[in-house]
């Protein structure tokens, strides 16, 4: 695995359809290895940064304990412990840290600042997420939609991504769709849309297998997932927060959305938090001001169906992370394929 020793990870795109398959199928393999308990430690004395600009729960768990099972060692690095763009440079800060360590995990609010870091870097940066891409995440997301339809190819599995597709998960699973030939579907009022540059360049490109729609019908019919997100980022103000609640509810996740699919067997993904029920400051505030009592981006009775499939794919992460960094950490690695 040569090619992808020592290669960034900024976006899905970096890599092509075959080292991303082989990223999977390792990842299949570490997960085997893991549940019966011979896991081969391939990272033994790496030391890796983890560079956290926003809070993340799955995200950081998976880094930190796929790095400890493969006999890594960490170190976090919140906004408040990292002089970053403030005291030191971006340049200064990544040419202390590629002395140290082996790898760099990266979440931050803009995709710029890990691509100067990336620039300057002589050790592999993994994006764990910006405002424009997430591809740590769609890693996991395509082990578990694989897992889900054993009986079918890639080429022939239709995934429907609904609610706000201007985000970073939306514009990664557009790279995504376009690189392993899934049919893509993307559910969304206009004003929510990818951005119109790239949409058409993924369109004239894939146009049979790339769909972006207003109507939910047209869009989720005989589809095998759908897809969702919460539609409010970290820092939403009460204005925008209202508006996208106004313009998304009608593409709330139900069972009436479910029954559109006429599929027996549809599943639910989401990558979470979700804000399902009223359980939380926020889900509660939203669901009383608005009167959306039974969730918000998707309902509680959908999340509760489908939270097997939702909680495997949040717990896929550690392992398509494993794969990542032992494939772009090692130079020689032995993969039974």
């Amino acid at each position: 695995m040569k090619k992808l020793y020592k290669r960034n990870f900024l976006k899905i795109s970096d890599f092509n359809k075959s080292e991303i398959t082989k990223i999977i199928q390792f990842a299949r393999i570490l997960k085997k290895n893991k549940e019966k308990k011979k896991e081969v430690r391939y990272l033994k004395n790496k030391k890796i940064a983890l560079i956290f600009e926003q809070e993340s729960t799955r995200t950081r768990c998976a880094f930190e304990i796929a790095a400890f099972e493969q006999g890594a060692y960490t170190s976090y690095f919140a906004p408040n412990n990292l002089h970053l763009g403030y005291k030191e440079s971006a340049h200064d800060t990544i040419k202390v840290m590629e002395k140290i360590y082996d790898g760099i995990a990266y979440r931050g609010i803009k995709h710029n600042n890990l691509k100067i870091l990336s620039e300057n870097s002589n050790i592999p940066i993994w994006n764990g997420l910006t405002e424009k891409y997430h591809p740590t995440q769609l890693l996991a997301d395509i082990l578990t939609m694989q897992e889900c339809t054993p009986q079918k190819k890639i080429s022939e599995i239709i995934c429907t991504y609904v609610g706000d597709a201007s985000n970073n998960i939306a514009n990664t699973i557009l790279e995504l769709a376009s690189i392993l030939g899934f049919n893509l579907r993307l559910v969304a009022p206009k004003l929510y849309w990818p951005n119109k540059n790239t949409l058409n360049k993924y369109q004239i490109k894939y146009n049979k297998k790339i769909l972006c729609t207003e109507d939910i019908e047209q869009g989720v019919k005989n589809t095998d997932f759908i897809y969702t997100d919460v539609w409010l980022s970290m820092g939403t103000n009460q204005k925008e927060l209202e508006k996208r609640i106004k313009i998304l509810r009608k593409y709330q996740v139900n069972y009436q959305m479910l029954e559109l699919t006429k599929n027996l067997n549809i599943k639910v993904l989401h990558c979470l938090p979700a804000l399902h029920d009223i359980n939380t400051i926020l889900g509660k505030n939203i669901s009383e001001k608005y009167n959306m009592q039974n969730g918000i981006e998707i309902t509680n009775d959908v999340f509760q169906d489908n939270k097997n499939i939702i909680f495997t794919q949040s717990n896929n992460k550690l392992h398509t992370i494993k794969s990542l960094m032992i494939l772009t950490l090692k130079k020689n690695v032995n993969i039974p394929i």
